[in-house]
């Protein structure tokens, strides 16, 4: 019986072809995995590169293009006849001799290029790899055969030119070197190809079908039908992942709490979700997968609806958001669900303390010092910090302050009222008081989950950490966390280790959603600069980058709102035209006005209208945003002014320059920004 992989160009491939082609293609696969009467057999290629591949006949005028060593068969792609012997006789293969992992070779084009490299060798002396010897190139698991061109190169851009023609294990490692970097920096690179933790056992370069087993991203083996279908009827994301992502998902255990930080892009909510099913499926306990809001929440549970097929490991996995698990805590301690007071009550009542300082400033002082470090007392505010305020206060202002909070917090106490915050600080409290030292065990004992998985964790208040963390036992796999400072859209900048969470950090750096011209475009838009939070110290965008091309955002101006919204409608018209699906369309703006006027003007086109905050934790294959003109975007209302607190307003400033990144980083094919008069100071220039 034959031992079937496919790659994951090979179900992307067959989607795009015509349904009549498409069951047969499927109907050959099966019976050729079956062995069955009237399989298809593999056909020799002539003019290969690569002696092991060979085509099946899948269905009229089509064939599949396979790798073979003895029974076993990676199918890599399905294709028109002539472009199937074209791409067999294309590519090479291999196995790195550092990772063991399998590696395919743009042969063909390699072939194209060597002329010109050696031209440009002969036209001078420098070599970009002449202080790296060979034994150590052939310890990072270059090629033999490509060894003679590396030593060819002559600079930077030459071996960028080439990067579309190499696998990534040969490529990232040379890339450091040529960047300045040592040998160990090399060698971390090339880890971030490993999708598996390393192989005990010695490599060898000639095992096809161990590489194959060691490169989950690029091969996933097919033994039944079953597992088949499931393959080629699943969402990419749901079976192949590239390495960082499936290594960090699938690891089989973190003895303490983990942080996985990365740009737009990395694949963040993938890892939690493919976490939260690896720790369901070992059945240790229940996991709850959180984020910050209901929305993001919903989003979430339809995602692990699609990616758990087993009902009894999905039940397993609890999915939500802070909020609701602290109002549910307090609801069934108390008998009844807590009433929550509203913004403009709450203002109200900030405003009768008549302190001389603004409700705003008066809200911001509690919920980032007093609840953020869970202040109980006079004496404790006194002397706590405040990091992030910028306006100082003598110890006779805190204490106007602290009492003005006393008259708040007591009027809501009165009324039966109280915020999301407060509620989350007093289940964490009551989680405190039921499990005691019981959450130092290592099995849980009256904590909720075993497992706590965190998405879009930069959002988080020290409140919410608090109650996560009282929520699940001191164990192995408790925590595993991941975020980005720089997407960040509220003003909490929290380091776990201040709310109790001794965290390890990994980091992504290769954004596999973004073309590199919208990336580097939102990077400027950004800023660039660092951001703080979840981890400690300051985190840059220094390093992140894109890996692969496509066309530049679209910035256009517009005389005036109505001419906008006419050049919006032209756009994404022309973009259901060039066969787009709708769904994967989205438009958005900052404020509730222009999302309603774009939503009634596209109405009949059926694309997805949201405000930059609904945009959060999604993407779709192009985006327009609009309205981006100075006035609206920063939004004045959502600032703080000038005079009152300027950290708190330079804060507001770079949370309004985090949420549009966060909207025009969504995008993975193409971007447009529109705006009517003067653009918003955010735009690059």
């Amino acid at each position: 019986m034959p031992r079937l992989a496919l790659s994951p160009e090979f179900p992307a491939g067959l989607a795009a072809l015509d349904q009549p082609v498409r069951r047969d293609v499927v109907v050959a696969a099966r019976r050729f995995l079956q062995n069955v009467a009237g399989a298809p057999h593999p056909e020799r290629v002539r003019g290969a590169r690569d002696p092991r591949v060979a085509t099946l006949r899948l269905a009229d005028r089509h064939r599949g293009v396979v790798v073979r060593q003895r029974d076993v068969y990676w199918l890599l792609t399905v294709l028109p006849d002539a472009e199937a012997w074209a791409y067999a006789q294309r590519y090479r293969f291999g196995v790195n001799t550092a990772l063991g992992v399998v590696e395919m070779w743009d042969a063909e084009a390699l072939d194209r290029v060597r002329p010109a490299v050696r031209r440009a060798a002969e036209a001078t002396t420098s070599r970009l790899f002449s202080d790296i010897c060979d034994s150590d190139l052939a310890e990072l698991g270059v090629d033999g055969r490509f060894l003679p061109l590396v030593r060819q190169i002559t600079d930077q851009l030459t071996l960028e030119a080439l990067e579309p023609l190499l696998p990534p294990t040969q490529y990232e490692p040379l890339a450091a070197l040529a960047r300045g970097e040592s040998m160990a920096g090399a060698w971390r690179e090339l880890e971030n190809c490993r999708a598996t933790a390393p192989d005990p056992e010695p490599i060898n370069p000639e095992d096809f079908g161990a590489a194959l087993t060691r490169s989950p991203d690029r091969a996933v083996f097919t033994p039944h039908p079953r597992e088949l279908n499931r393959v080629l009827e699943a969402p990419g994301w749901c079976v192949f992942l590239y390495p960082p992502q499936r290594r960090l998902a699938y690891w089989e255990s973190y003895r303490q709490p983990t942080v996985v930080t990365g740009g737009a892009g990395t694949g963040k909510t993938l890892i939690a979700l493919h976490r939260a099913a690896h720790l369901a499926s070992r059945g240790r306990g229940q996991v709850l997968l959180v984020t910050f809001s209901q929305g993001l929440s919903a989003e979430l549970a339809t995602r692990l609806d699609v990616l758990v097929e087993d009902g009894v490991i999905r039940k397993r996995i609890e999915v939500g958001n802070v909020d609701r698990l602290a109002h549910r805590i307090v609801a069934e301690a108390e008998g009844r669900p807590p009433s929550l007071v509203g913004a403009t009550e709450l203002t109200t009542l900030w405003e009768e303390t008549r302190t001389g300082h603004s409700p705003a400033f008066l809200l911001r002082e509690w919920e980032q010092v007093v609840l953020a470090q869970n202040l109980r007392t006079l004496e404790e505010y006194l002397r706590a910090p405040r990091p992030g305020r910028s306006v100082e206060l003598s110890r006779q202002e805190r204490t106007v302050v602290w009492n003005a909070v006393g008259h708040v917090t007591g009027q809501l106490r009165e009324r039966g009222r109280r915020t999301l915050l407060q509620l989350a600080a007093e289940a964490s409290t009551l989680l405190g008081r039921t499990t005691g030292d019981l959450l130092e065990e290592i099995e849980p004992a009256r904590e909720p989950y075993r497992h706590i998985v965190v998405d879009e964790a930069q959002d988080l208040h020290p409140a919410q950490w608090r109650l996560l963390r009282a929520a699940v036992p001191h164990a192995p796999d408790d925590l595993f966390i991941v975020g980005d400072p720089h997407q960040r859209i509220f003003d909490t900048r929290v380091t776990l280790d201040a709310v109790g969470i001794d965290a390890v950090r990994q980091r992504l750096r290769v954004s596999y959603r973004l073309p590199r011209e919208i990336l580097s475009w939102g990077v400027r838009l950004r800023g660039g600069g660092p951001a703080d939070g979840l981890v400690k110290g300051v985190q840059e965008l220094y390093g992140f980058r894109g890996v692969r091309y496509g066309p530049r955002p679209a910035v256009r101006a517009y005389d005036s709102p109505r001419d906008e919204l006419t050049g919006l409608v032209a756009q994404v018209g022309q973009w259901v035209d060039e066969g787009v699906p709708p769904e994967e369309i989205a438009v958005a703006a900052r404020t509730s006005g222009l999302v309603r006027d774009a939503r009634a003007a596209l109405r009949e086109l059926g694309v997805r209208v949201t405000t930059l905050h609904g945009m959060k934790g999604l993407e779709f294959r192009r985006v327009a945003v609009i309205g981006v003109g100075d006035g609206v975007v920063p939004d004045p209302g959502s600032l703080t002014p000038v005079g009152e607190d300027p950290a708190a307003r330079a804060h507001d400033l770079q949370r309004e320059r985090g949420l549009l990144y966060v909207a025009c980083t969504r995008a993975t094919e193409f971007l447009y920004v529109s705006h009517s008069g003067r653009a918003s100071p955010f735009l690059p220039t």
